[in-house]
């Protein structure tokens, strides 16, 4: 899935919620779903995702990066996980 068609389909569970075809729940469903397969098929220039697996808070993050290393920094980074035991594996 490219960038555009997956801001088309979040705008589209957004119009959904927002004209009362689908709850808040559904909508979080639908839009989670878009960036879980915007995410497993990424393809950009020499980056690509990565999941941890190990200890929270780092166990499931999802990021984009360079290589291993890379997403290993932001693992620990953005989820706050400096002291936390965990491999990285490419999606």
């Amino acid at each position: 899935m490219d960038h555009i068609s997956a801001l088309r389909n979040v705008e589209e569970a957004l119009r959904a919620f927002e004209d009362g075809e689908a709850d808040l729940a559904t909508t979080q469903r639908r839009v989670q779903s878009v960036l879980q397969s915007y995410a497993t098929e990424f393809e950009a220039d020499e980056r690509r995702p990565y999941r941890a697996h190990g200890e929270p808070p780092a166990d499931g993050v999802v990021v984009v990066a360079p290589d291993g290393e890379t997403a290993k920094a932001r693992v620990r980074e953005l989820a706050g996980a400096e002291d936390a035991s965990f491999e990285i594996e490419p999606l």
